[in-house]
């Protein structure tokens, strides 16, 4: 119960703020939308959420789209042009609550400038846990899991809370086992596949880590918590950004990139003087702005776009 209780209190605001462009008004509303066109979307087979009843849908808010109530995984690819192919490829995992999804601004919009830098992404839609059908009820009780937040709680071990992701770590497995799969076809190299994840998909991207199957070559986690962990004796390097205003998990240590670097494992961490929770692509005056770049950057750095 207090795995659940951490990951509730922890996670709950992700939604109001994970999605949202700090330079927005909270209060732009959301509104329902068809469930976008995506030919590309492969499904996952790791069957429907256990016990779901309401369906996916979509929605849209401060100019970007969103999924929820996810109840059936698929990853969508975006390939380099041949030309540029570097052979080098990153699973996206956007963030949200594990309530919703942010699929253009933390998912789509990544996933086409990491392909216009030659590198194969995949962005992951992941199951999630469901939220009221109807959109009235669903702002409702997002706004309660917020105003939660705000209140102190205790938080134990991120990685007992970790152990309830078991649907998402199945969906991510099971994305990295798709690509290897189709390497060949995707041209891409199986040994320099990673994953970048934004809030919530980055607890997913060290999950999967600490899960120990997929195997990531190495690892984003743009503003998620950093709160240490047991890093394993196999883990692979990582990129590391937040906000110092972030309002969900900054002034909390940077005990994960203490850990890391601990290990002796290869550790970038970038930590922006503003940007609040959620700028993802969003364009921005701070420099937060600039994480992507510099991620670009570190993978080069890393040696993640030569073959081996």
């Amino acid at each position: 119960m207090k795995s659940k209780r951490w990951a509730g209190h922890a996670l709950a605001a992700l939604l109001t703020l994970s999605v949202a462009a700090p330079a927005m008004a909270q209060a732009d509303k959301m509104a329902p939308i068809a469930i976008p066109a995506q030919p590309t979307a492969i499904p996952l087979n790791t069957g429907p959420l256990p016990g779901a009843k309401n369906k996916e849908s979509w929605h849209s808010q401060y100019n970007s789209v969103f999924a929820r109530n996810v109840t059936e995984a698929t990853l969508t690819p975006f390939l380099p042009d041949p030309a540029k192919a570097t052979g080098a490829a990153v699973i996206v995992a956007p963030g949200g609550g594990f309530r919703t999804l942010s699929m253009q601004n933390e998912g789509w919009d990544v996933a086409k400038a990491l392909a216009d830098r030659g590198i194969a992404a995949f962005v992951l839609k992941y199951r999630l846990n469901q939220t009221p059908a109807d959109m009235g009820e669903f702002e409702k009780s997002m706004a309660a899991m917020f105003s939660s937040v705000a209140r102190p709680a205790a938080r134990p071990n991120p990685e007992e809370a970790l152990k309830g992701l078991a649907p998402q770590i199945a969906d991510s497995r099971a994305a990295f086992a798709l690509v290897r799969q189709r390497a060949g076809e995707w041209k891409v190299d199986p040994t320099r596949i990673g994953m970048v994840g934004f809030s919530a998909g980055a607890m997913l991207t060290v999950a999967t880590v600490l899960d120990g199957q997929a195997k990531p070559a190495f690892i984003g986690d743009i503003y998620g918590p950093l709160q240490p962990m047991t890093v394993p004796a196999d883990a692979p390097p990582m990129f590391a950004a937040i906000a110092a205003d972030d309002p969900l998990f900054a002034g909390k240590g940077f005990g994960l990139i203490d850990q890391w670097m601990a290990a002796k494992k290869p550790v970038e961490f970038h930590l922006y003087g503003r940007g609040g929770h959620g700028f993802g692509m969003y364009p921005k005056a701070t420099t937060s702005t600039g994480w992507f770049d510099a991620f670009y950057r570190w993978i080069v750095m890393e040696g993640f776009l030569k073959a081996k």
